[in-house]
């Protein structure tokens, strides 16, 4: 992957770029999708791993490179941070996890960087920025569209809560509310055993002892935030094993996208550290950037 010459006039492909917050120096991984152009600006998304993972890992288990060349959009995908230097990063969510939240990493300050520096180095349409990610990743996407809430219109989480308790401690800790709407799509399986659907400590969590918030508090907390009426219009797919549903009444749109048989996985990705094979009635990724370009209709 070459490293980007800002010098030199940028061309459909990936890119490594180095991102620096005061001491916090991380490499991330730009992929540029068919048809850009340096005068026009594109919708970006930020596409976080999730614990234990790294930049290159979710870009291959996602997918995500095939569906922003379907949809224009400019994907990056950054590292996290963690002991070693290329394996085992995490994100500080504030209850979860590993090396990032006990060393207190400021996640939050970096993807506000990495932002300016996409939008100085790329043409990105600064009104269309929006994070997604698994697991951790996920937990992550919900914090930083807490806090950066002015600059990220939407967020699609994965097998993600919203807050819980860490496993050294019973305070429980819960992301704050936004500053403004936020557009939100989760995906969720009902089986998955790392981030329960029903919240409570995970049998197969990479974190032995944590207790994450269910899916429900997860929605309710985006439905108050969002001032949606709480009813919802649902759409089943795939033979009835994808529920999705639509909260009605909202000012940035939120929806719900439960998979029946689903597990600790990417739906439509390819197969991660941990978790289940996922499935493939639909892709995620395909969904959410629909998802995304229809929030300025």
């Amino acid at each position: 992957t070459p490293t980007v010459d800002l010098s030199q006039e940028v061309q459909p492909g990936d890119y490594e770029l180095t991102v620096s917050n005061g001491n916090d120096q991380r490499q991330v991984i730009v992929h540029i999708p068919p048809g850009y152009e340096a005068d026009a600006q594109m919708p970006l998304v930020i596409v976080l791993h999730g614990g234990g993972g790294r930049a290159s890992q979710i870009q291959r288990v996602s997918r995500m490179d095939a569906a922003a060349d379907q949809y224009g959009f400019i994907a990056v995908y950054p590292d996290g941070s963690g002991p070693l230097e290329e394996a085992l990063f995490t994100w500080n969510t504030g209850h979860c996890c590993g090396y990032a939240r006990e060393h207190g990493v400021d996640d939050v300050a970096f993807l506000n960087t990495l932002i300016d520096s996409m939008l100085s180095h790329f043409a990105v349409d600064a009104e269309r920025v929006f994070v997604t990610g698994i697991s951790n990743g996920a937990m992550m996407a919900y914090r930083a569209a807490a806090d950066l809430s002015e600059r990220i219109a939407g967020i699609a989480p994965i097998a993600g809560a919203i807050g819980g308790s860490p496993p050294d401690s019973d305070a429980s800790y819960v992301i704050p509310p936004p500053s403004q709407p936020v557009a939100v799509i989760a995906f969720h399986g009902q089986q998955d055993q790392n981030v329960l659907y029903g919240g409570g400590v995970g049998t197969e969590s990479m974190e032995a002892g944590r207790f994450d918030m269910s899916v429900a508090d997860s929605m309710a907390f985006w439905l108050e935030a969002n001032g949606c009426s709480g009813e919802s219009e649902v759409e089943t797919l795939a033979d009835d094993n994808v529920i999705v549903e639509h909260y009605v009444g909202c000012q940035a749109p939120v929806v719900l996208v439960t998979i029946v048989d689903g597990g600790h996985s990417w739906p439509g990705g390819g197969r991660g550290l941990l978790g289940e094979t996922p499935t493939q009635d639909i892709s995620a990724s395909e969904m959410m950037l629909q998802f995304f370009l229809g929030l300025g209709e």
